[in-house]
């Protein structure tokens, strides 16, 4: 497992609560707007011992609330289930940031009850993922995970960047529907930055402007339980 870095204090990964954010290293999709693109490629500025974060974790209890495994992509992590015991032995919840692409991961994290949140990325339509997300990939995966999320027993939240020509009315309009009745559907603001593939950026219109945003909302609130534009 390579641990690609850390926050040690955030207040927005982990809704309502203080948390501490590892981000781990290798990814499996190609979004070319990732903004951690060392950490999609697999080649980290700086490797953490996972020591290290136990220690930091035992120092900071009573001041954290919670964990977030963040990316790159956690669920690729074959020892994810241990580190999950040694943290939730600690006493933290668990907020899970992954793309969905390994559904039974995310079943057996469940049904070891070693996760508490989960937020998974969708990012445009699952059929409409190859070439630009994922050179091959299967929509079921995606599906199925999605699936896995809403019938899950603990709080989940599910995450667009909204990033032309990637998110449209209709994109947004089909992902609602699959998600159909679910607690909360985010969208979220594309902001450029340090990304995976800077010439995708720099040869699209890429950006969408605070009405478009609304528009986009005002699609999927009718579809959704709560839908928030970040």
């Amino acid at each position: 497992m390579i641990i690609g870095g850390w926050q040690k204090n955030s207040f927005i990964d982990y809704p309502g609560k203080i948390s501490c954010v590892l981000f781990f290293s290798g990814c499996n999709f190609e979004c070319p707007y990732c903004y951690n693109p060392d950490l999609a490629r697999g080649k980290p500025s700086v490797v953490l011992e996972e020591n290290r974060v136990y220690e930091f974790l035992v120092q900071r209890k009573g001041f954290l609330d919670g964990v977030v495994l963040s990316g790159g992509e956690p669920t690729l992590n074959k020892n994810l289930f241990p580190l999950c015991e040694m943290i939730k032995k600690m006493g933290y919840p668990i907020k899970l940031d992954t793309n969905g692409s390994r559904p039974q991961m995310i079943q057996g994290l469940l049904d070891q009850g070693l996760i508490d949140y989960i937020a998974m990325d969708i990012k445009t339509d699952p059929f409409n993922y190859a070439p630009l997300i994922q050179k091959e990939g299967d929509p079921q995966t995606i599906l199925e995970s999605i699936q896995i999320v809403m019938q899950s027993a603990i709080a989940y939240e599910f995450r667009t960047t909204c990033l032309k020509p990637l998110v449209n009315a209709s994109v947004i309009a089909s992902i609602g529907h699959r998600i159909q009745g679910a607690m909360v559907y985010a969208l979220q603001r594309f902001i450029p930055a340090d990304v995976l593939q800077p010439e995708f950026c720099a040869n699209n219109d890429c950006e969408f402007n605070d009405n478009e945003l609304m528009h986009l909302q005002s699609v999927a609130e009718p579809l959704v339980k709560k839908c928030i534009v970040r």
